[in-house]
């Protein structure tokens, strides 16, 4: 449920799917996820192809009439991958390099970009016990309206809590260019029903006027092996 991408690549043959619901209010306008949806498939040991997809209800200031207009759609598709770069060895963390494209008119009309909306982060994580562990991303996005790019940080420190529950707090924020930076602050806390299905529950606020004011999330994850038999491949 965090900001902060993990460096594991999906199992080889394995579709996960990760799927969320959230409330963000901004400028006092809110902006409804309902939901997002990565897909991500297993290629190799080192390479996962991954897909995003929303359908958001954005509130938008109307001057004339007065009030605020709620638009439903779906924002610019995203395609990308996950290439694993390395594995941990003492200092060095497990780091992958995660990329997409925001892919500029598949989308409803009024959230179509001028050009395409590319991004990237490295994805970085220590295991500082049997029970903690250190994930922190550090990369670009692009809006899709200027040549400037976000250089976005993440850092969450993460928990295990007993066999089945996982918990973490985390920093993250933007920077670009002639703009003030934006930070946030969240934390979260998920279950494990099994290895191979999650439900979570986090919530964040902006720690700055110019970042959003708060959200709140839910969110469910599952996967499955699409070759019967292959799990010995893993």
């Amino acid at each position: 449920p965090d900001q902060t991408e993990s460096p594991v690549i999906t199992k080889k043959n394995y579709i996960q799917a990760e799927i969320g619901f959230n409330i963000e209010n901004e400028d006092e306008l809110t902006t409804i996820v309902h939901p997002t949806t990565l897909i991500k498939y297993g290629i190799s040991k080192k390479f996962e192809f991954r897909l995003i997809t929303e359908l958001i209800t954005k509130e938008t200031p109307l001057i004339i009439p007065a009030g605020n207009k709620n638009i439903t759609g779906i924002p610019p598709v995203q395609i990308g991958g996950k290439l694993a770069l390395w594995e941990e060895k003492g200092l060095l963390p497990m780091t992958s390099l995660i990329f997409h494209a925001g892919l500029p008119k598949v989308a409803r009309k009024e959230f179509q970009l001028m050009q395409w909306a590319p991004n990237f982060r490295f994805t970085m994580q220590h295991t500082l016990s049997n029970n903690i562990g250190l994930g922190y991303n550090i990369g670009a996005e692009w809006d899709g309206m200027s040549n400037t790019p976000y250089w976005v940080y993440t850092i969450a420190p993460g928990f295990n809590i007993g066999k089945n529950w996982y918990g973490y707090v985390e920093a993250f924020g933007s920077v670009r260019q002639n703009d003030k930076p934006q930070h946030g602050f969240d934390a979260g806390v998920a279950c494990y029903f099994s290895d191979d299905t999650k439900i979570d529950l986090s919530g964040g606020v902006g720690l700055n006027k110019e970042s959003f004011e708060n959200y709140v999330a839910i969110g469910f994850s599952f996967r499955f092996n699409t070759k019967k038999g292959s799990a010995k491949e893993q």
